[in-house]
C-alpha cells in the first residue's frame, strides 16, 4: 500500500470519528499540556465503563476500583503514546484489560503453592527449586520491598497516611474516610494521586539502572 493510501486511511478514521471521540482527543492535548481538568473530564466519563468492564472478570468491588484507578494511572502517564489516529476510548479499555489480566495471572501464582506437586500425563511431578535460586528470590523480593517502603515514606503525609491504609493495613475506602474524617470521593481522590506519584517514582528509579 502506497502512503498517499494510508495517508487517505488515516483521513478517513478521523473523518469517521465520532463526536465523543473528537472530544476525547481534545481532552487527551489538553492533559498533556498539564490541564488538570482535562484528566478529570476522562475519568468521569470513563470511570463507571471501566468499572463494569473489569467487574466482569474481578468479582472484588473494591479490588475493581483499585484496578481501574491503576489503569487510569497507567494511561495518563503513558499519555504521549497515543495514537490519535485511533479512539482514546479504544486505548484505554486495551491498558485497563491487560492490566486485569496481569493482576489476575499474578494473583493465580501467588496462590499456587510450590510444594504441591504438579499433575502432568505421565504423573504427578514435584517442583524442586534450589536453595541457592530461592535465597536470590528472597533478596530480589525482599530489596522491591525497601524500594517500595522508601518511596511511600517519600510521599507527602495526606497521601502516604491513605496508601498505608489502604495497602499496608488493608482497610477499605469507605473504613479510611470514617478513620480520617473525610468525604469517600476525597479519600478516593488522595490514593489516585498517592499511586501516581509513586509509580513516577519507581519509574524514574527504574529508569536509572
Amino acid at each position: 500500500m502506497s502512503g498517499s493510501e494510508n495517508s487517505t486511511d488515516i483521513n478517513l478514521v478521523r473523518e469517521n470519528a465520532s463526536s465523543s471521540s473528537l472530544e476525547d482527543d481534545k481532552f487527551v492535548k489538553q492533559a498533556i499540556k498539564g490541564n488538570q481538568d482535562a484528566y478529570k473530564q476522562l475519568m468521569d466519563k470513563y470511570q463507571k465503563p471501566l468499572y463494569f468492564h473489569v467487574l466482569k472478570m474481578v468479582r472484588n468491588h473494591e479490588q475493581v476500583e483499585d484496578l481501574v484507578q491503576e489503569a487510569f494511572m497507567k494511561a495518563f502517564n503513558n499519555l504521549s503514546s497515543y495514537n490519535t489516529n485511533y479512539a482514546f476510548s479504544t486505548w484505554l479499555y486495551r491498558i485497563t484489560t491487560n492490566h486485569t489480566i496481569d493482576y489476575l495471572r499474578k494473583k493465580k501464582l501467588n496462590t499456587t503453592s510450590i510444594n504441591e506437586p504438579v499433575k502432568t500425563r505421565d504423573g504427578e511431578m514435584e517442583i524442586q527449586i534450589s536453595d541457592e535460586a530461592e535465597t536470590d528470590r528472597n533478596i530480589i523480593r525482599k530489596e522491591r520491598k525497601e524500594i517500595i517502603h522508601t518511596a511511600i515514606n517519600n510521599l507527602p503525609k495526606k497521601y502516604r497516611k491513605v496508601i498505608e491504609m489502604r495497602h499496608l493495613q488493608e482497610l477499605s475506602y469507605q473504613e479510611i474516610a470514617e478513620q480520617l474524617d473525610l468525604p469517600l470521593g476525597t479519600v478516593k481522590a488522595h490514593i489516585f494521586r498517592a499511586r501516581e506519584m509513586l509509580y513516577k517514582e519507581l519509574k524514574d528509579k527504574r529508569e536509572k539502572f
